[in-house]
């Protein structure tokens, strides 16, 4: 059964009814598919699991190991639940879900996990050493996030847990978490869960390595590169938001402001920094992005707006903050695919394996708990009294689109007001060739809020016998290279950012680079791109030197659903002429999301492309079972030169119908072929060098030159 909005607000909440009451109730409904799974108070947090090949306990890993995940296991299902029923329990001390009073069970459980002698202890970090065979000093384990996790729920509900054990109990607990706390760590996000394990036990009157802390706290600091975001490692994604800009909040109140007043001040300009333009990363339903590793996290993206108002001097707007957090659980809660026996699926909506990575387990998911610790924030603050509203989407006209460029981290989204969708588009991106999840996550050209990433797609087949011969076509989002006499098809796997000049956005792409083999460098893409009111358009230029190739480019993934009339989504087909004689085509499709709203999707390429088409796809979508993805192919074949273009210029284009059965497209013939003609400074008229014109007709012109880009790395 999904979560509905009870007796909604519409006067405080005019976008989602919900108010504080309904984030409650939401907390309960989560807790209630958790502890449904449950016997009795005595078992641990271990879920029902519905995908066992990549997450965690490997089942054909060595005794030793799977006992180590065993272990990580119980303590991710205890404190990532926690992050929900640490909060309820301070709201509501006697709350029961299930027949369990949950402060009954948790303070069972904590002292369980942290007491040697108990079946279920998760382990110091010690013992983990030991049993992972050695004393590998570089060595770290699952338990070092989680310990964080239970330092946040033992703060939120402090007097109704944490201080209602013994001294002993407490500090057999602490000896835990400080063994975590002062031992080695990864060094990126992991420094903040080593923070705020000191902070806690500071804050409870135990020693700690102040040095220790300072080491962890300025190399948070020196991962900023502005505008809020720091860098994880070697990506950015939204561990910047729910990691650093999360944690970084809470450690200011616990430790910072008191003991180091200059990082905590910088940490606060970094949260307020995110607060100007972070609230666009969502559109206007508040939808959160599927993009970067760890989605199955979902709307645990929102939670640094509440963080906001953990600071001193916050600056997020309240009722904005809210409108999004709420649209976002919204997103995920009121889908009847989200849950797999109550517990949030390996996935976005449902299942959905390609975007899982092998350090989760089937609790994983509960760190979406995270947007809960905004019930921390008492009834009478401004996050839970402001009237809803929806910020930029408000401001916007009918047609207008908004687009925000972030150099630091080379994020640039647009919102568009014609269709309420959010558009991201990324450029610091280097994942191994061979690392297909990895490039999905990261490298699609674009990540749409109301189109989450297709894996790549197969062409339907109903005879099982046909399907291993089966050969990719395409992939959604991202340009896919044939080389001649290569057995597999090159992707972009390497993305450099060169920045935006003239409302044009410029990067570049590699087919499976090395940055440390010169020679994998030779197949590369120039990329140009801007918004138009529904989509985005590409005028993107061609840098290759080992031909004859083929090259696809695809749309987003589209969910093949049945619509009212029981039929599957229609396929329509449109043609135009250009001035200079070229011929531009159109594919636009016609069908129903899972709600039964009708979407509509249109491809439009120009000169440079040789044919588009369809793929029909089952299994590569997480928005629905059925998929289809329009393309456009090129097939290039001279080694060196051509009277063909160099240039590929097409877009996607979007929109949602609110009138019910209509059959008709309604993309104007402007918005299917908006380009009225393209000057070309080169005198074969190729884009081979010089600025190319696109003249639109409405009357914008969009000048691309893409000298100087290799300036950017």
């Amino acid at each position: 059964m999904v979560f509905k909005v009870e007796n909604p607000d519409y006067e405080v909440s005019p976008y989602t009814g919900m108010t504080r009451k309904h984030w409650l109730d939401a907390g309960r409904y989560l807790l209630e598919g958790i502890f449904g799974n449950l016997t009795s108070i005595d078992d641990p947090i271990v879920m029902p699991r519905k995908e066992t090949k990549v997450t965690y306990p490997h089942l054909d890993a060595p005794e030793s190991q799977q006992q180590i995940e065993r272990k990580a296991e119980i303590f991710e299902g205890l404190t990532r639940s926690f992050f929900i029923a640490s909060v309820m329990i301070k709201n509501e001390p006697d709350i029961e879900i299930c027949g369990i009073r949950l402060r009954d069970y948790y303070k069972k459980h904590i002292l369980r996990a942290c007491t040697r002698e108990d079946e279920i202890y998760v382990g110091n970090y010690e013992d983990m050493q030991k049993l992972a065979g050695g004393t590998d000093s570089f060595r770290c384990f699952q338990q070092t996030v989680e310990s964080c996790a239970l330092v946040i729920g033992l703060h939120a509900c402090r007097e109704q847990v944490w201080m209602s054990y013994t001294k002993e109990e407490r500090d057999c607990i602490a000896s835990l978490l400080s063994s975590f706390a002062h031992a080695n760590t990864v060094p990126q996000n992991w420094r903040l869960f080593n923070m705020l394990d000191l902070a806690f036990l500071h804050q409870e009157g135990y020693k700690i390595d102040k040095e220790i802390m300072v080491d962890h706290a300025q190399a948070i600091l020196n991962y900023t590169v502005g505008d809020g975001w720091y860098r994880d490692g070697q990506s950015f994604d939204y561990y910047s938001c729910w990691a650093f800009n999360l944690y970084a909040p809470i450690w200011n109140n616990w430790y910072g402001y008191e003991n180091e007043p200059y990082l905590a001040r910088r940490f606060e300009e970094c949260s307020n920094q995110l607060m100007k333009t972070y609230p666009d990363f969502f559109d206007r339903d508040g939808y959160t992005n599927m993009w970067g590793r760890s989605s199955i996290y979902r709307n645990g993206a929102t939670s640094p707006l509440a963080a906001n108002f953990l600071l001193q001097n916050p600056t997020a707007d309240p009722g904005n903050a809210r409108r999004i957090a709420s649209g976002s659980l919204l997103q995920f809660l009121t889908r009847d695919d989200f849950l797999y026996r109550g517990v949030p699926t390996l996935g976005f909506y449902d299942q959905f394996t390609p975007l899982v990575q092998g350090y989760s387990c089937a609790e994983s998911p509960l760190w979406l708990g995270k947007a809960f610790l905004c019930l921390e924030l008492p009834p009478e603050h401004p996050f839970w009294t402001a009237v809803e509203n929806n910020g930029t989407w408000e401001k916007l006209g009918a047609d207008e689109v908004k687009e925000t460029t972030l150099d630091g981290p080379a994020l640039c989204y647009t919102n568009h007001a014609s269709n309420g969708e959010t558009i991201l588009r990324s450029g610091k991106i280097y994942k191994s060739a061979s690392d297909i999840h990895g490039i999905w996550n990261y490298g699609k050209l674009n990540y749409n809020t109301k189109y989450p990433w297709e894996a790549t797609p197969f062409e339907k087949t109903e005879n099982d016998s046909q399907k291993d011969s089966v050969k990719e076509v395409c992939e959604a989002q991202q340009y896919l290279l044939f080389d001649i006499g290569a057995e597999q098809p090159s992707r972009g796997n390497m993305t450099f950012w060169c920045g935006e000049r003239d409302g044009v956005l410029y990067r570049r792409q590699f087919f499976n680079g090395c940055l440390e083999v010169e020679q994998h460098w030779f197949q590369a893409i120039n990329l140009a791109d801007f918004p138009v009111a529904r989509g985005i358009m590409r005028v993107d230029k061609m840098r290759l030197i080992r031909r004859p190739i083929t090259i696809t480019l695809g749309s987003y993934g589209f969910p093949d659903n049945p619509g009212p009339d029981g039929k599957g989504t229609r396929i329509i087909r449109r043609e135009e002429t250009l001035p200079d004689g070229s011929l531009a085509q159109s594919i636009i499709l016609i069908g129903y999301d899972h709600t039964g709203l009708q979407r509509q999707m249109a491809m439009t390429c120009y000169r440079g492309w040789s044919k588009m088409d369809v793929i029909h796809s089952e299994g590569t979508n997480p928005d629905s079972k059925d998929s289809i993805v329009i393309y456009a192919a090129m097939r290039s074949h001279k080694q060196y030169g051509s009277a063909q273009p160099y240039l590929l210029i097409s877009q996607v284009i979007t929109a949602e119908v609110s009138q019910p059965n209509t059959d008709e497209c309604v993309f104007t013939e402007e918005e299917l072929f908006p380009i009225r003609e393209i000057l070309y400074e080169d005198a074969p008229q190729t884009g081979a060098y010089g600025t190319t014109t696109i003249c639109l007709k409405n009357g914008n012109r969009k000048k691309i030159n893409f000298e100087g880009i290799e300036a950017s790395f």
